[in-house]
């Protein structure tokens, strides 16, 4: 699906809607409700990339240092395997696969800051390779949905809103979160191998994904067979551990290379600040349009008639209280943030809502985000089918957000 329709859909339907309640209810007020959220979500994407130039800037630089001492390639070697499988574009070898792994790593310990201007890093080296440049490649549309999908084993930050919030146990959402997120991923990684024609059953795809499978299973049954208040501190500590390890590992190896680690940052830094800049007009453009789409009314509409549906099957609908979240999460991680943030607040962060919306936060990435963020770093218009697939995964991940929310926490 190309970007052009998905922004234009955007900007229709939130008009008609806006349209329909000047009409039919006489909100005189909406348009300029509309107009509001079109500066503001321009100023809103400006700052989210101006945010990103700082992080992307350090992370460019360090990566640089990394690559130059190693790290990369060793990574690229160890995972080299199972990335030649799922990325079959990619020559053997390829310096993305290091940053691939690096980007996933870091989004598994919900290092955000860190996992974008990986990300980006990846994205660019998979475009050099790219026959089309204007269109995302196989390789590319695996990566996005692979992130879109954002498998996160240590939801660190989400913790620590529900203990600023008052939850008896913070943590209680840690392995919900877990279940929900490693079955979107699984979601995303099968449907692009479908479409892609890859063969899923291939022994090195099976022997590497039921290794992550007994990996989950196993940070699973640690974290449950600990006091519920310690799960906070050793979470924390482990994301917090690990990255710094990683920076410290960087520079280290350099070292031993003897490479020059200052001249190696500095020159990694400049690219990082090049694409923080080249981010803007893509972000500014997929937020303004979500704006209008939000300004409209549109999600409220879709999340109270799926209420009244379900209700109509006698269905509990205690869970659709915390479907902002999941309408919001594809567009914007600000956005699903205050939602989760308003949900515990109203509800209480210890109810079934408050649980059930950190459990959404912490399932998937922000779709729509990573394709006008990753995307737009090189170029890319095309974005072919990869915004479906990411958005299935979703799907898919918050609907066993539902299920595990109900089995938890009743």
């Amino acid at each position: 699906m190309a970007l052009n329709y998905i922004w234009i859909a955007f900007f229709l339907i939130g008009f008609l809607v806006a349209l329909g309640q000047l009409i039919f209810a006489g909100n005189t007020h909406i348009f300029n409700d509309l107009v509001n959220a079109v500066f503001s979500n321009a100023k809103t994407g400006f700052e989210i990339s101006l945010g990103l130039t700082g992080a992307l800037t350090l992370w460019m630089g360090l990566l640089r240092v990394g690559e130059k001492g190693g790290v990369v390639n060793i990574l690229g070697k160890a995972m080299g395997p199972l990335f030649e499988k799922l990325f079959p574009g990619l020559p053997k070898g390829h310096p993305a696969y290091g940053s691939i792994m690096l980007n996933l790593a870091a989004n598994m310990l919900g290092l955000d800051n860190a996992a974008t201007p990986i990300g980006l890093k990846a994205m660019k080296e998979m475009q050099d390779v790219n026959p089309d440049k204007e269109t995302a490649s196989n390789a590319q549309i695996m990566f996005l949905v692979l992130n879109a999908a954002g498998l996160t084993i240590i939801p660190v930050s989400i913790i620590v809103y529900r203990m600023q919030l008052g939850a008896a146990n913070p943590a209680d959402i840690f392995i919900p979160i877990l279940i929900s997120t490693f079955a979107a991923l699984l979601t995303g990684l099968i449907s692009v191998a479908i479409i892609q024609k890859i063969n899923l059953f291939d022994k090195v795809i099976i022997a590497y994904l039921g290794g992550m499978t007994l990996l989950v299973t196993g940070i699973i049954t640690y974290f449950s067979q600990l006091p519920k208040d310690q799960i906070s501190n050793v979470s924390t500590f482990a994301a917090n551990f690990i990255l710094i390890s990683i920076i410290v590992l960087f520079i280290v190896l350099a070292l031993i290379k003897k490479v020059n680690v200052y001249d190696a940052f500095v020159e990694g830094a400049k690219e990082g600040f090049n694409i923080a800049i080249k981010i803007i007009p893509f972000l500014v453009a997929i937020l303004v349009a979500i704006g209008i789409f939000r300004a409209s009314g549109a999600m409220d509409f879709i999340i109270a008639g799926i209420a009244r549906f379900f209700s109509w099957l006698g269905v509990d609908t205690r869970f659709t209280g915390a479907l902002p979240v999941a309408f919001m999460k594809p567009l914007s991680g600000s956005g699903a943030r205050g939602l989760m943030i308003d949900a515990m607040k109203t509800h209480g962060a210890d109810s079934f809502i408050g649980r059930l919306a950190c459990t959404m936060q912490g399932t998937t990435d922000t779709t729509f985000y990573i394709v006008a963020v990753y995307f737009g770093s090189v170029g890319i218009k095309n974005a072919r089918y990869s915004v479906g697939c990411g958005l299935l995964a979703d799907l898919v991940g918050f609907t066993v957000a539902i299920f595990v929310a109900y089995l938890f926490f009743g």
